[in-house]
């Protein structure tokens, strides 16, 4: 029988793949994958400034990943070279992270479990709320999905068509954070962008359908939490990077399926 921890690790997974899929899908679309890494480092500042300020762990990863990510939003905006400014901010953030974590944090931080994920320590109420951001992830998605899939086609095309491209990113960059922030525990930090990433991607060589793109990352990501489990407890590797080189594996099956 499946030991108690083991079925927690599951579902905290399989709700993190729920909320991935159809975000990392846009992620592909929009060729937002630096964008997604930046925020994700930035989990790292928000955990350390919400320990030294004795405030929710959950709310401090949020609050610094949409504050990062509508700074990148906003430089963009203005003109400043994507690239590059996705790159200082990446980095910055993380090293600020770890500078804040020595700090504010000290011996309280399990340094990590937050840059690799601790899904196998995930209870009932870490689980809950993985849960709640997930279906809060995939619903806001869903409402805005004709909106969000127009802006990312054409921005001129989205506008004529009564969307406002602007708000469609804010609500990007709203789930990215809540993503981020729910996944922190399962993956990490440093392997959130990759959870985005991978399952989109593979799912790609399989898809007809925008539709069928984000329903397949969806299965790819939860089939890579089994498989990565399962090989974390097999061979005793770390649960969170266990994960993300099974969704690997998996991508790299997905190379070997003809390109029509």
């Amino acid at each position: 029988m499946l030991p108690e921890f083991m079925l927690r690790a599951f579902l905290a997974g399989a709700g993190v793949a729920l909320a991935a899929g159809p975000l990392g899908a846009f992620v592909v679309w929009r060729r937002m994958a630096y964008f997604s890494d930046a925020t994700a480092h930035a989990a790292l500042l928000g955990v350390a400034l919400a320990v030294g300020f004795s405030t929710s762990v959950l709310l401090g990863t949020l609050a610094v990943a949409l504050a990062i990510g509508f700074a990148i939003s906003g430089l963009a905006r203005r003109g400043h070279a994507a690239d590059s400014t996705l790159g200082v901010l990446s980095h910055l953030s993380l090293a600020a992270g770890l500078v804040a974590v020595s700090l504010f944090g000290g011996t309280r931080i399990d340094l990590t479990s937050f840059l690799f994920g601790d899904v196998l320590a995930v209870g009932w109420m870490d689980l809950a709320i993985i849960w709640c951001g997930a279906i809060l992830v995939s619903g806001l998605i869903a409402f805005r999905w004709q909106a969000l899939l127009t802006a990312t086609l054409n921005e001129e095309l989205a506008t004529s068509a009564g969307f406002n491209p602007a708000r469609d990113q804010m609500i990007l960059t709203l789930t990215l954070a809540i993503v981020v922030a729910v996944a922190l525990k399962v993956v990490g930090a440093l392997l959130i962008g990759a959870m985005l990433l991978i399952p989109a991607v593979a799912a790609r060589a399989f898809a007809r359908s925008p539709e069928v793109m984000v329903f397949i990352a969806v299965l790819i990501g939860v089939a890579s939490t089994g498989l990565g489990l399962g090989l974390s407890w097999q061979w005793d590797t770390p649960a969170g990077p266990s994960i993300v080189v099974a969704a690997g594996g998996i991508y790299i099956l997905s190379l070997l399926r003809p390109r029509r």
